[in-house]
């Protein structure tokens, strides 16, 4: 299921400009239709949204910081699925 600009930012609770910085700078994956206006988010990019959010909304980490933290995130991800691979081959 797919969910226009507005809808994701009502169900997140994040304000449309901040939606498009996250795509702008790679940190949830949009399908974008003719204009900016026209980007399309699924169920795994408000999830994102709503892994991000905390960071900037509780925690004041800062917008140029949050792709750092999210890029660490996803590595640390990476390796925990390749140790379970060395551990259980």
């Amino acid at each position: 299921m797919l969910f226009s600009l507005a809808d994701a930012a009502d169900l997140t609770g994040v304000h449309p400009e901040m939606l498009r910085y996250y795509w702008r700078t790679g940190l949830i994956p949009v399908r974008v239709g003719k204009a900016e206006s026209g980007l399309f988010f699924d169920e795994t990019a408000l999830h994102e949204i709503r892994r991000i959010e905390p960071y900037r909304r509780h925690l004041g980490v800062g917008r140029r910081a949050l792709p750092l933290i999210c890029e660490l995130q996803r590595e640390g991800a990476r390796w925990q699925i390749e140790l379970h691979f060395l551990r259980y081959p």
